[in-house]
């Protein structure tokens, strides 16, 4: 027996994931055509030797270490013997709370030299499945991505995606489960699924398109997840079931993603396993599933596609994670017909709040942090006609505050896409929540592709005034959301947009503000004003008698002569002003932030000298309040893009009119050269002619 013949291989229908594709290792392994072999030949005796392509007989011996070419050697799941029976294996980490749950000890093997004409291979550790999950912060975030996978599949027939939770049967604990009746995952496409990066959404209009949501969303809800599918075509009805499982990953001390995988092929009406190796692999890979899943034999975890019916998907998440109160994060006791977060909970509980504050917190705005039913009414800005989102029993009521604004006003964007053939439209409606004034409630509520991105985005600071009440809605699908789509990539067009927001709830503030109560507030509110009776100095003068009466002060008061040396010899700094701004003569600029003077004056330790020297420290052009100040950058903003455009604009003229130049050109040395050839023709005639 060769040395390739002595290394045990992983079962063929486990999935590795690692950064090689598929066709290469359909042209590596050369794998026959899958074979379909009904249930009751399929037998859990111990394992005969079978013929692989390209290798000599190899025993598939299940205590015998698992090894992969490039991997290390790693210890395999005891396996269990028949379906149905169990073992005493802790199937559970030790530590449960999710932020903590990617800190551990590996357990180290020894890697085997590579074999002849092998190459090494990039894996993925299990660790990657806990990083990979942290990009999601906020659970309701994560649960929103199995939401988007249901409202994808609307596309293939899916009329609903219910969210429940379950009990695991085999320690009693909360499990939750998404299931939708959708078109259902193949065997190939369940793999893809399971697998890193791989996405079959092209279309505009999916929500999904990195392929890794799937991941990142189930594991940071739990730290196990078992999905059932069941699709139909013209030539095949399949039904298959995957395991990705941060607990057997762990606990048997794996250095890559291993995903064991069955499929049953029910175009006969009943299930017949696809054999794509062996019967020995596919009954090594039931039993890793039954081991390390809620369902303890093969006949629970076929009922599992009782309700699922010709098509459709179903995710169990189980194992789910703990706070840092060793407490489930996702509260099911507090609503029966809803899913919360416990801590958003607790600390809301333990806040004094006056009523006002009260009714800010009874607001959707508030309500949806903590509350799934809540976030998942505005999840969606256009309402599904055939579609419903089933949370705990009861249908999600679709709610767009657009629908209630007070005094609605469209607002027609028009973003600078250069790349775009045709330039987009965005219209954002505005208008004052309906509970304004008794709340102050404030943002924009902006999707991408229907789906609710940044709710109640705040584009003004918390201490300006303009803008309060007044709410927006819109859709911008010219710019990329983050990976967990819980916000948007920083870039030139986002940017743009926010200043383009900050304008439109200025200007809609000062144009209604009045139908609500409010006075729009007059150019430099909130400045301070100047006394009429004081004289106006220019900066140097006046830092000339600020420097005489600072000296005077000091005589009258007996200083010593050194101690007047000391002060006068020392620079006196008496405004902060731009040089170039007193040789030119132009107003000095416009301070940001709070509302300050611009000169700054060294306090005399005399009473009487420090109110002379206060006097002459009258800011000559008055303070601006910061709502002039943000507009007035909102307006340079705007006009710096907007010879930004021009000048666009310019050079694609100037680089048609070269072209037209060029044409032109050509078109004059054909026509010398045509003018030239009869020239010469002529001459040629003539010439005969004589």
């Amino acid at each position: 027996m060769s040395s390739s013949a002595k290394r045990n291989k992983f079962p063929e229908n486990i999935v590795i994931l690692d950064d090689s594709s598929d066709e290469e290792d359909v042209h590596k392994n050369n794998k026959p055509t899958p074979t379909r072999t009904p249930s009751r030949t399929v037998h859990h005796a111990s394992p005969t030797p079978l013929q692989t392509p390209g290798a000599q007989t190899v025993h598939h011996a299940p205590p015998t270490p698992v090894q992969t070419p490039g991997a290390q050697t790693v210890p395999h799941a005891p396996p269990i013997e028949t379906p149905g029976a169990t073992t005493p294996a802790v199937r559970s980490l030790d530590s449960r709370s999710f932020w903590k749950a990617g800190a551990y000890e590996e357990i180290k093997f020894s890697r085997p030299a590579l074999l002849a004409g092998e190459l090494e291979h990039a894996r993925v550790h299990p660790k990657f499945l806990h990083s990979n999950a942290t990009s999601h912060k906020w659970a309701f975030g994560a649960i929103a991505e199995l939401f988007d996978n249901a409202v994808d599949e609307i596309n293939n027939g899916a009329s609903f995606v219910k969210v429940d939770r379950i009990y695991n049967k085999r320690d009693n604990s909360p499990a939750l489960l998404f299931q939708d009746d959708g078109g259902g995952m193949s065997p190939d496409s369940l793999r893809k699924c399971m697998s890193l990066g791989y996405s079959m959404k092209k279309a505009n209009t999916t929500i999904g398109q990195y392929g890794n949501g799937f991941k990142t969303s189930t594991m940071r809800l739990g730290a196990d997840v078992i999905v059932f599918s069941r699709s139909s075509s013209t030539s095949q009805a399949t039904q298959s079931v995957g395991l990705l499982s941060y607990t057997f990953l762990r606990k048997t001390g794996q250095d890559d993603v291993i995903v064991p995988m069955v499929d049953f092929d029910v175009s006969n009406h009943w299930a017949e396993p696809i054999i794509y190796g062996s019967h020995e692999d596919w009954s090594s890979n039931l039993n890793t599933i039954l081991e390390w899943s809620p369902f303890e034999s093969k006949d629970e975890l076929l009922q599992q596609f009782e309700d699922i019916g010709s098509h459709g998907t179903k995710i169990i998440i189980y194992n789910l994670w703990l706070n840092d109160e060793g407490v489930f994060e996702l509260s099911f006791d507090d609503d029966d017909q809803d899913i919360r977060l416990r801590d958003e909970i607790s600390r809301v509980a333990l806040t004094k709040a006056s009523k006002k504050q009260i009714e800010t917190q009874a607001h959707i705005s508030y309500q949806l942090r903590f509350s799934l039913r809540a976030y998942a009414s505005m999840l969606y800005l256009r309402k599904f006609e055939n579609f419903k989102i089933i949370l705990r029993g009861e249908p999600v009521e679709q709610y767009n505050i657009a629908d209630e604004l007070k005094y609605p006003k469209v607002v027609t964007y028009r973003p600078q896409v250069s790349t775009a053939l045709k330039e987009p439209t965005v219209e954002t409606i505005l208008g004052f929540v309906k509970e304004f004034p008794a709340i102050s409630i404030s943002g924009f509520n902006v999707y991408h592709k229907n789906r609710l991105i940044r709710p109640f985005w705040k584009v003004t600071g918390d201490g300006n005034s303009c803008g309060i009440g007044v709410v927006g809605v819109l859709e911008a699908n010219f710019i990329e959301p983050a990976h967990d789509k819980q916000d948007f990539e920083r870039s030139s067009l986002f940017h743009r947009l926010e200043m383009r927001l900050k304008q439109m709830q200025l200007e809609y503030w000062r144009g209604h503000c009045e139908l609500v109560g409010h006075r729009p507030l007059e150019k430099n509110t909130g400045a301070r004003t100047m006394p009429k009776n004081i004289s106006i100095n220019p900066p140097v003068e006046r830092n000339r008698i600020v420097q005489q009466n600072f000296q005077t002060s000091e005589n009258a008061t007996g200083l010593s002569a050194n101690g007047q040396n000391k002060i006068i010899n020392k620079p006196f700094i008496a405004s902060i002003t731009n040089p170039r701004q007193e040789l030119s003569g132009l107003p000095p600029r416009k301070s940001c932030g709070k509302n300050i003077i611009n000169e700054m004056a060294v306090q005399p330790p005399v009473e009487h000298a420090a109110k002379s020297v206060e006097t002459q420290l009258v800011d000559s052009s008055g303070s601006t309040s910061i709502d002039e100040i943000c507009e007035e950058n909102i307006q340079l903003f705007l006009r710096c893009e907007e010879h930004a455009e021009k000048e666009k604009s310019l050079k694609r003229t100037v680089e048609e009119l070269e072209k037209e130049l060029e044409d032109i050109k050509k078109k004059c040395a054909q026509m010398s050269s045509h003018l030239e050839s009869q020239r010469k023709a002529n001459h040629i005639k003539q010439a005969a002619a004589t």
